[in-house]
């Protein structure tokens, strides 16, 4: 199965639905204020065909309280869900989200991961679905039985980075924090324990990513901004983190869109570092009041 491009547009998929070309659609909308949001939301009206996929049910391993609040699951487990959506690595996949691609990046790294490499992000998203006079649906697909082994796919998680990578030399490696400049700094923290970040990490809000119509910028752009940002630092030595391994996806994904292929995600990211009180921390080691971002 060939690779397909990380972004499709709303067009390119109406083409898809034109000329039957066999899709998975996955609807990740989500609200991290109110987990049952975006599955209400998906129950009032979806694109034709598409499954709900649950950021904490599905695209989440079990929490412990020192691995970060959204840890990957278990790779047989995320297969076996696969599985059950009707997916197989020859699948041909599309992810979106009403965020921006905000939710749908962590789902498209994960299917990547996986092995699904026919899988691809909607730009836009829903609202750009329906600019373009995409139709919704009210119908719930039916759920396939899982099937083991997993055929043809790796048998654990690749392109991640561990805390004890990073504990090792908490300074000497490039990492990319996706996180709002507000929390970055450490001036507000909504969600986790502690304020600030990793020591010697960039910021990069994963909004920059986007236009004002929430659609990913052109590749051209991307790559001038990435490279302004990490300089003469090879792709593969990047690490990407965020509050807990989700938005760092959105600048993962807006990487590969940019040519700049190869880099690394940090799953557990800050909710994971600051939950040992003993790891070095840059910025306001208190918690401030603050917005969700």
């Amino acid at each position: 199965m060939q690779q397909r491009q990380p972004l499709i547009s709303p067009e390119q998929l109406q083409n898809l639905f034109h000329d039957a070309v066999p899709v998975v659609l996955l609807d990740t909308r989500f609200n991290l204020a109110n987990p049952e949001a975006g599955e209400q939301d998906y129950l009032l009206g979806h694109i034709p065909g598409a499954h709900y996929v649950h950021l904490d049910r599905d695209l989440c391993g079990t929490k412990t309280g020192r691995n970060g609040r959204h840890p990957l699951p278990h790779l047989d487990t995320w297969q076996a869900t696969l599985t059950r959506w009707g997916i197989t690595p020859q699948s041909t996949v599309v992810v979106y989200d009403a965020q921006g691609g905000m939710f749908a990046a962590r789902a498209w790294w994960m299917l990547r991961q996986a092995g699904v490499v026919a899988s691809s992000v909607l730009d836009g998203g829903l609202p750009a679905w329906l600019s373009v006079g995409g139709a919704l649906d009210l119908e719930i697909p039916v759920q396939s039985h899982p099937i083991s082994p997993w055929p043809d796919s790796p048998s654990q998680w690749h392109g991640i980075v561990t805390v004890h990578t990073l504990e090792a030399n908490p300074s000497g490696h490039f990492l990319l924090d996706a996180r709002s400049p507000e929390r970055y700094q450490g001036q507000v923290e909504p969600i986790d324990a502690s304020a600030g970040h990793i020591p010697g990490a960039r910021n990069r809000f994963f909004q920059l990513n986007l236009t004002p119509t929430n659609r990913f910028k052109a590749k051209e752009a991307l790559r001038a901004e990435f490279e302004l940002l990490i300089g003469q630092t090879p792709p593969r030595e990047v690490i990407h983190q965020c509050g807990s391994g989700v938005t760092a996806c959105h600048n993962l994904l807006a990487m590969e869109m940019a040519g700049l292929s190869g880099s690394h995600l940090y799953p557990g990211s800050w909710s994971e570092w600051c939950s040992d009180p003993r790891r070095p921390m840059e910025g306001i080691s208190h918690p401030a009041p603050g917005d969700f971002s």
